[in-house]
């Protein structure tokens, strides 16, 4: 009988040793997995409100085209030369290649800036 008591007492620390890792799986899968996952839909939703008319976008099909009128819900987009619209729920856009060429374009406008910068550091340099 004594026996078996001092194995549910030690069996006792085991528990809880085993319920704070449990908390700590928990917060890691909660920084690595379920975080970026909201941060990556808050980007997407905030895409998708701020297109405007004129917008190049690309479906999550794969389609390309210009914006060409924005519902609460739905846009309309025309493709290529022959200006066929079609209209999409606004979920099924998956980029706006319009501000993903602005943003490239400060990119390289802020590495050229940078780089002239270097240079100019090195010719005061020598």
């Amino acid at each position: 009988m004594n026996l078996f008591l001092e194995n549910a007492a030690a069996g006792g620390g085991g528990l809880s040793s085993m319920l704070v890792m449990m908390v700590v799986l928990f917060g890691v899968m909660y920084f690595f997995m379920i975080r970026p996952e909201n941060k990556r839909k808050k980007e997407a939703e905030n895409m998708r409100n701020a297109l405007k008319v004129g917008d190049r976008i690309t479906t999550i099909g794969g389609i390309t085209g210009t914006v060409c009128h924005i519902k609460e819900d739905k846009i309309v987009i025309e493709t290529g030369d022959d200006r066929v619209r079609v209209e999409f729920a606004k979920w099924a856009l998956s980029t706006n290649d319009t501000q993903a060429a602005k943003a490239k374009a400060e990119a390289e406008k802020v590495a050229a800036a940078k780089k002239r910068a270097r240079e100019e550091k090195r010719a005061n340099r020598g």
